[in-house]
């Protein structure tokens, strides 16, 4: 007999890009009820990444920022987002005058 596990999982993935044109993704499977930041730890990457800074750096669901303790739903894409190394207005003032 088949014995069903006491707590449902769902499937999640946690992405990490360390820089521009490298990115990090993994999928893994958390219990039901379980947070962003849950799903960031089990998936390994603070031990992999020593430059994340889960306390000061932005994360998000899908695009959108969220807290470490929004709850993840089936399909949920976490994302780490790395500090930025340029205001985005003055990047896009020096690709206007570069052209």
């Amino acid at each position: 007999m088949v014995r069903a596990s006491a707590t449902p999982m769902i499937r999640v993935a946690v992405a990490w890009s360390p820089k521009q044109g490298e990115a990090f993704e993994v999928g893994l499977e958390v219990a039901r009820g379980s947070n962003a930041f849950d799903a960031i730890r089990a998936s390994g990457v603070l031990e992999r990444h020593a430059e994340i800074d889960i306390s000061t750096q932005a994360v998000g669901i899908w695009g959108r920022a969220a807290a470490l303790d929004s709850l993840l739903a089936e399909g949920d894409r976490i994302e780490i987002y790395r500090p930025l190394t340029m205001n985005p207005k003055e990047a896009r003032r020096l690709r206007a005058t570069r052209k």
